[in-house]
């Protein structure tokens, strides 16, 4: 009688943590891991969320470039400020690792855009864009790696508006988490696992 085989389970990765705690570093090294431990077709991805408002942040966006490219040499990137969901239906395959960073400056796109003639424009709710990334991730037939921030470990913002993105935010992080098989949080470079792989 012929053996079947049970296709392997696709796990996603939410990777999370303050400034410069590591994030990145961490889902790069996953692209790393992905790209030398399978075969010629295995491909890596990044989808880049940030915009460049100012020339300070352009400047560090293009540093970043410079950084992942030789770190990570076979990851190609895309930019999508907003249609997130989209980018990832786009481009995982079975063979296809995607790195989105990061859900922080997605969010802040949607919640607070910038009026400037090189901002994409927000043409849905905020909402409908979130549940929308949460069918993508669903539906995804190849591992999709994300990082974010935890902004919620300080004291309550002043401002009206900072406190509903700090909400806003928390709960978009609490609704990946729960659509992620393994969730990492980050501090001082260091991995803490929150959540894995039921074996």
């Amino acid at each position: 009688m012929p053996h079947s085989t049970k296709p392997e389970t696709v796990v996603h990765e939410f990777i999370l943590g303050g400034q410069k705690s590591g994030k990145s570093r961490r889902a790069e090294q996953r692209a790393i891991d992905w790209l030398a431990a399978g075969a010629r077709a295995r491909r890596a991805v990044l989808i880049a969320t940030a915009q460049a408002y100012d020339d300070e942040m352009q400047e560090r966006i293009v540093r970043h470039q410079a950084d992942r490219a030789e770190r990570v040499p076979y990851m190609r990137t895309i930019e999508e400020p907003i249609e997130l969901a989209r980018a990832i239906v786009t481009q995982s395959t079975p063979e296809t690792l995607v790195v989105v960073d990061c859900l922080t400056m997605w969010l802040t796109n949607l919640l607070m855009p910038m009026s400037s003639e090189d901002a994409r424009p927000v043409t849905r709710t905020p909402a409908t864009h979130i549940a929308m990334l949460l069918v993508a991730l669903r539906d995804a037939p190849g591992p999709v790696v994300l990082v974010g921030n935890e902004i919620g470990l300080g004291v309550i913002p002043m401002g009206r508006e900072t406190r509903a993105f700090v909400d806003a935010l928390g709960r978009l992080n609490q609704d990946v988490a729960a659509a992620c098989g393994r969730v990492t949080l980050m501090a001082a470079g260091l991995p803490l696992s929150l959540k894995a792989p039921v074996a």
